[in-house]
């Protein structure tokens, strides 16, 4: 119980602390007299309000900790799969051997994408955003699906869930083999989740493709990562979306527009964009003052909830060494690690608590493996699926739901009459 004095009025009122919080609608009997509307909190962003129970994903961003049901990330990242992720987010514990065989099974099953959604993916123009065709295409698998808006059984639930994540991976290279003007490539549900989406991504029409292994590890990984981060703007649009009742794939294309923006899904590919901006070692020392005198942004350092190491950097930049053994050195490797030790041992950033994130490097990792930047974002969205769809579900099974409806601070006119003409 916390008390709390008005001294407007001088009443007083104990409110009931739970779990570290005090519930927003107790406020509203904190008034100043009967016409009052009640005391409300005002926090753009929402950046100290829980809007939800979750068991998913903990985060404590002082201490630089990520847990999946429980999981240190960097033991799953070391000892597990991202197929065995999707069904611990889904299901909340690790699968048994019969049970991971179920998921490869239904992920198998429906991975191959209806044809009216591909057909709809080639009528897009060659030169639309690549996050602006998953929108259409994620929103279209609804359309396209009969039983889109049935989802009132744990079946139904579950047969949406898994034909989604299965086809995540062949729109979005579709997408991109539309920008490149090549043929679709049908799924091959004997290779992995990463191997298959390589195979879809880079095939050509007269090869039998094999992909590289260390590649294949190293995108599942990448994946895996990225599979959830708790209530950010992306999960947060999923969940806003599904309390009106909408189905899972219109719920998903909002989170997908929500992973378009540069300070979400976009976040790697303007760390690239930096890396190359910057060109070379020696131009470092002066790109970082520029930062420190407000005339630049060193991208890929901070986090919204991290202020220490993001956990999933550190296993990002062991990554990039692998797959630069496959690829070749990349110059722009250098300038990040070079850029990361001078920040580091910098006052002013260690001051600000600005240390490298999850895009410092991954975007590093996808350009050795050919995928253009455009497409950074979309591999995000291949991750986060599974943990979108955890969220989502969460929600529909959770007896606390409701509709989505913030308040507001008026700010603008009183009432005002409409001059006579």
């Amino acid at each position: 119980m916390i008390t709390i004095i008005d001294r407007r009025t001088g009443r007083q009122y104990d409110l009931k602390v739970a779990e570290g919080t005090i519930k927003a609608a107790d406020l509203r009997q904190i008034k100043v007299d009967d016409t009052d509307f009640g005391l409300m909190s005002f926090d753009p962003g929402l950046t100290n309000t829980a809007s939800c129970h979750s068991s998913i994903t903990f985060i404590d961003g002082d201490k630089g900790i990520l847990r999946y049901r429980g999981y240190p990330i960097e033991q799953l990242a070391e000892k597990s799969s991202y197929i065995e992720v999707i069904w611990l987010l889904l299901h909340g514990e690790l699968p048994t051997a019969p049970q991971l065989q179920e998921v490869r099974a239904a992920l198998a099953a429906n991975s191959k994408t209806p044809a009216e959604v591909l057909q709809m993916i080639a009528a897009l123009p060659a030169s639309m955003y690549p996050m602006a065709a998953l929108i259409s295409a994620t929103a279209a698998l609804g359309a396209v699906y009969p039983d889109a808006r049935a989802f009132s059984t744990p079946e139904q639930k579950t047969a949406h869930i898994y034909r989604i994540i299965a086809q995540m991976p062949a729109l979005a290279a579709a997408i991109y083999r539309r920008t490149k003007g090549l043929n679709f490539v049908e799924p091959d549900p004997s290779l992995s989740f990463a191997g298959n989406f390589l195979r879809m991504m880079f095939k050509t029409d007269n090869e039998t493709y094999t992909p590289n292994a260390t590649l294949e590890k190293a995108l599942d990984v990448l994946f895996m990562l990225h599979e959830d981060h708790e209530q950010n703007c992306s999960t947060s649009a999923v969940r806003n979306v599904a309390s009106s009742g909408a189905d899972l794939y219109s719920s998903m294309a909002g989170g997908v527009a929500a992973l378009l923006g540069p300070l979400h899904g976009g976040a790697n590919e303007a760390v690239l964009r930096m890396l190359h901006q910057i060109g070379t070692v020696e131009n470092i020392p002066a790109f970082v003052e520029k930062v420190k005198s407000g005339e630049g942004r060193l991208m890929g350092f901070g986090h919204r909830v991290y202020k220490t190491f993001d956990p999933r950097a550190k296993i990002i930049k062991e990554l990039a060494y692998q797959v630069f053994a496959v690829t070749g050195t990349n110059p722009y490797l250098d300038i990040a690690i070079k850029l990361e030790q001078i920040a580091l041992a910098d006052e002013y950033f260690i001051k600000r608590k600005l240390y490298p994130n999850v895009d410092f490097y991954s975007g590093l990792i996808y350009e050795a493996m050919g995928i253009p930047v455009e497409m950074f974002p979309l591999l995000f969205a291949i991750g986060r699926t599974p943990g979108w769809t955890s969220q989502w579900l969460e929600f529909e099974n959770d007896p606390e739901n409701k509709i989505v409806r913030p308040l507001q601070i008026y700010t603008g006119y009183d009432q005002r009459d409409v001059p006579a003409k």
